[in-house]
């Protein structure tokens, strides 16, 4: 399916008492350079196409020492070659990021990417560890990033 443009997806997932989802659209590397290419370093993206990748919970969750409320919201980046910001805002229904404000971010934590196999098609999923925890992947292309979280 590369020849398809950015295509919707969602993933679910019931980490304990937890449901928690994420809607996304996906585009494929079709032979670009998607790393300092398509994707620019140390600028903010939707972390898919189109529009923000909306995150939602019924539970609230905790990302390194911040408090997530339950709710929906927009998941952002910002990549670097060495590290990211990933970043959560409450204002979930955007268009890329042209409505996009810090000032409405609740979470940013600094994360490392991991190099990966080759995904053509950007990935997200979500795993529990256990009862009370749980990992939200991103792949593309080779890399993927890797955010744990709890459940409060």
């Amino acid at each position: 399916d590369s020849t398809k443009k950015s295509i919707p997806a969602e993933v679910h997932a019931q980490i304990g008492k937890a449901h928690v989802m994420l809607h996304y659209y996906s585009p494929a590397v079709r032979n670009r350079t998607i790393w300092g290419g398509l994707v620019t370093y140390g600028e903010v993206w939707v972390t898919g196409a189109h529009r923000a990748t909306n995150f939602e919970t019924d539970h609230a969750l905790v990302f390194g020492d911040t408090v997530l409320e339950p709710g929906k919201y927009a998941l952002f980046t910002i990549p670097g070659k060495k590290s990211w910001q990933f970043i959560i805002n409450k204002k979930w229904d955007q268009h890329l990021v042209d409505e996009y404000d810090a000032k409405d971010d609740v979470l940013r934590l600094t994360i490392k990417p991991k190099k990966d196999k080759h995904f053509e098609r950007l990935t997200y999923a979500i795993t529990e560890v256990n009862q009370k925890k749980g990992i939200l992947t991103m792949n593309w292309e080779k890399l993927k990033i890797e955010i744990p979280f709890a459940i409060q």
